[in-house]
């Protein structure tokens, strides 16, 4: 039987790693993350990564100041699919970024692939000697078109788009082999998903999320590492030094985290032809979705 590529989608603290790890358990698959923080080694307890990272790919491969991305991402996953699938084997892609799981499931055309990181930082430290001002006045020369549709007044923007015109890269070529390829998207109602992303809060915060938080910040992966963008890092650090209550860092994340997951759950109901699953009963449905293909 031809292998298949499963994605499990769904909001934040839906149970889309115990869907994953059951239907690849029940078919053999590979693992591969589809989680934008939790590439970034040492950022754990606070992304909520699996309890045994080292079944999946794409787990633990950046270190917290080096910069990821969709067409990064779409690269090395399509490695990993190449290799599964010259061997036989089923892949299931698991995770909350779902344009990265778009992008490589519907084949995105105009990815570009990861930045070179000697140029980053040299932009880098240009923007802290020469300030925004000389940045943009030099992409305003290279790209006028790009000058004028980027935010100018943000860094971020105007340093990525002087990338793309220093260094142009071609587009990437997003090609999937020929498994049988199909979707799931987990749910449950907004209530009972409030509660799940609270309850998880507190588990997170009993394993030590506050000392992992100020760990990482006090070792020198704070702003502006992009593993700091994780939601509730900041909080969990500040409360741990005794900058926020315990309460005001945990009313904080559980608001960033609900706001998170409903731009999520509006993302996804535009996911055409995927199976819709009620979180409860997920595990049980990929179970019997496996079976039937045995």
């Amino acid at each position: 039987m031809k292998p298949f590529l499963a994605a499990v989608m769904g909001p934040t603290a839906s149970g889309k790693s115990a869907a994953a790890e059951a239907l690849a358990e029940a078919t053999g698959a590979r693992l591969i993350n589809a989680d934008a923080f939790q590439v970034y080694r040492g950022f754990d307890i606070g992304t909520s990564k699996p309890d045994r990272p080292e079944r999946y790919a794409l787990i633990d491969v950046l270190d917290p100041h080096e910069q990821g991305g969709a067409g990064w991402w779409v690269r090395l996953a399509l490695a990993e699919l190449e290799e599964a699938f010259s061997l036989g084997q089923s892949c299931v892609i698991v995770g909350g970024t779902g344009f990265w799981i778009r992008a490589l499931m519907d084949e995105y055309a105009g990815l570009k692939p990861a930045p070179n990181p000697a140029l980053r930082a040299e932009l880098a430290e240009r923007l802290a000697n020469e300030g925004l001002e000389a940045l943009a006045d030099e992409l305003r020369r290279l790209d006028p078109a790009a000058h004028g549709s980027v935010d100018l007044r943000n860094p971020h923007r105007v340093c990525r788009a002087l990338e793309r015109a220093l260094e142009p890269e071609p587009a990437l070529k997003v090609q999937l082999p020929a498994f049988n390829c199909t979707k799931f998207v987990l749910d449950w109602p907004a209530e009972e998903l409030v509660v799940r992303i609270e309850r998880r809060l507190d588990e997170a915060w009993e394993r030590g999320w506050p000392a992992e938080a100020a760990s990482l910040d006090a070792a020198g992966h704070g702003p502006p590492a992009p593993a700091w963008r994780a939601i509730g890092y900041q909080e969990a650090a500040e409360a741990f030094r005794g900058e926020l209550t315990e309460l005001a860092a945990k009313d904080r994340i559980a608001v960033l985290t609900r706001k998170y997951g409903k731009r999520q759950r509006t993302w996804l109901r535009s996911e055409v032809g995927a199976f819709r699953l009620e979180g409860r009963d997920a595990v049980e449905r990929v179970r019997e979705w496996a079976s039937a293909r045995a």
